[in-house]
């Protein structure tokens, strides 16, 4: 090559072919779309439905803005006017609460949104589709797509409270661990919260799969996180749970939390078995009791099983004190301990009947909760200044859930509401059929001379129309 030739790189040349197939693919949207329209129109019931010419719209899709016409219709009922309407709009789902999205965009945004902040996630997700998305707009498919999962929690929490869950996975003991994580609000709800509010969440699983040498991933594990009440959460858990559990196979349930009074509403009955959090419980004894001796003395009777004697001294030890602020630590302790004394014996050492576990699983120590409410609601909610509605991050937190356990992908699914002939699939495949790429159809069209290349590129448009040598 000649040094003194102007160059380009070969991210230009990126650039401009993956702007010239994003124009092929939203003009065969655009098509498909049209097509599906005129469809409509010839199969609609005509003394419902009258056609009043067509109106162009956009739709924001992966591959840019597709702008297109579809056909309004007046609608009358026993004769009479009520409305206009859409229909193309209708199938396809479109403005239902979340703008005029595609739904392959809307899941791109809803990603996106679980990964960093929505400003990042709109500016990511407009990088990478060409067009332009705020972070209103990525705030908003969140807010659409959270209210639609609500609907569906709900609707599966009251089907677990008729004993109606709808959940497969059979096991005999089903693990419980929760606890709270206080965020930050805003607006009217930090007025009435004063500044912030503990987010209730809880996650279940039926044992752990070894990963590594000393890697365990918790199995079929879900999660659940919500602002509301207890009452109202512990009902939408249970849904949660029985959504894909087979709860009436669960022999024995075992609960692991902090001690707050609203972890314990899930201790139901004598099937579940409550055991206070050992980081809690250990925490407790170094925040409260700062002399290392008696610290030691504590721990050793702590884990000697005896409860009882374990009151006992920390109660002697509060009295041989003359400090009055350590007196009252010390008297923390022993209430603290005391309102959780039915846990304070770890599940695995109370001499329990448990079930074997499945082959290929293990029943671990349980007290995986403090990673896990950093790993789903901690590390994208709490921190870096972010502030939060009640509604707005209840919604993202119930995305967050879905995602940390695998299951946003086919929650998003249920949600696709546009439905296309099949026959779409087998000519959009046909357009872009690889057998058809080094064959001249036509007059000798080869797939090239519609791109659009700058004019100062004169050295790209000779190599876009170089033939090829070989066949694929």
């Amino acid at each position: 090559m000649n040094i003194s030739e102007k160059t380009v790189s070969f991210k230009e040349i990126e650039e401009i072919v993956k702007q010239a197939a994003f124009e092929y693919g939203r003009n065969i949207m655009a098509d498909v779309l049209l097509d599906f329209d005129e469809s409509i129109r010839d199969n609609r019931d005509k003394s419902i439905y009258i056609n009043k010419g067509k109106k162009q719209t956009v739709v924001k899709t992966t591959l840019g803005e597709v702008t297109y016409s579809r056909t309004l219709y007046e609608v009358r009922q026993d004769g009479k006017k009520v409305g206009y309407v859409h229909l193309l709009d209708e199938a396809m789902g479109l403005g239902d609460g979340g703008g005029h999205f595609s739904e392959l965009l809307r899941d791109l945004i809803v990603q996106s949104c679980c990964e960093g902040a929505y400003r990042n996630a709109a500016r990511a997700v407009s990088e990478m589709t060409g067009q332009t998305i705020s972070h209103a707009a990525a705030w908003n498919v969140v807010q659409a797509v959270g209210t639609k999962l609500d609907a569906h929690e709900l609707h599966e929490a009251n089907l677990a409270s008729a004993g109606k869950g709808k959940g497969t996975i059979e096991t005999d003991v089903l693990f419980e661990e929760q606890d709270g994580i206080y965020l930050k609000l805003q607006g009217a709800d930090r007025k009435k919260h004063v500044d912030g509010k503990e987010m209730k969440v809880a996650i279940a699983y039926d044992g752990a799969v070894k990963k590594g040498k000393s890697r365990y991933e918790l199995s079929n594990k879900v999660a659940c996180a919500n602002f509301e009440g207890v009452e109202k959460f512990v009902k939408r858990k249970d849904g949660v749970i029985a959504g894909v559990y087979n709860v009436d196979e669960i022999e024995m349930k075992f609960l692991n939390g902090d001690g707050a009074p609203w972890i314990k509403h899930s201790k139901t009955d004598d099937d579940v078995h409550f055991q206070l959090d050992q980081f809690h419980r250990n925490k407790a004894v170094t925040t409260y009791v700062s002399d290392m001796e008696a610290r030691k003395r504590i721990t050793d009777v702590m884990h000697s099983n005896d409860i009882d004697l374990l009151l006992h001294v920390i109660e002697s030890e509060a009295l041989s004190i003359a400090d009055e602020d350590e007196q009252e630590k010390y008297m923390k302790l022993y209430n603290y301990f005391s309102n959780n004394k039915d846990g304070m014996i770890p599940i695995h050492r109370r001499g329990l009947k448990i079930p074997p576990a499945p082959e290929g699983k293990e029943y671990r120590n349980m007290g995986c909760m403090e990673g896990n409410i950093f790993t789903i609601i901690g590390n994208r909610m709490k921190g870096r200044r972010a502030c939060w509605s009640i509604k707005g991050g209840n919604n993202l937190a119930r995305l967050l859930c879905l995602k940390h356990t695998q299951r946003l992908f086919g929650a998003l699914e249920s949600l696709t509401t546009c439905v296309l002939p099949e026959r779409y699939v087998e000519e959009v495949t046909v357009t872009y059929s690889a057998a058809k790429v080094p064959q001249h159809e036509g007059k000798g069209y080869n797939g090239f001379h519609q791109v659009l290349i700058p004019a100062k590129q004169k050295w790209l448009k000779n190599l876009a129309s170089i033939k090829p040598a070989y066949s694929f």
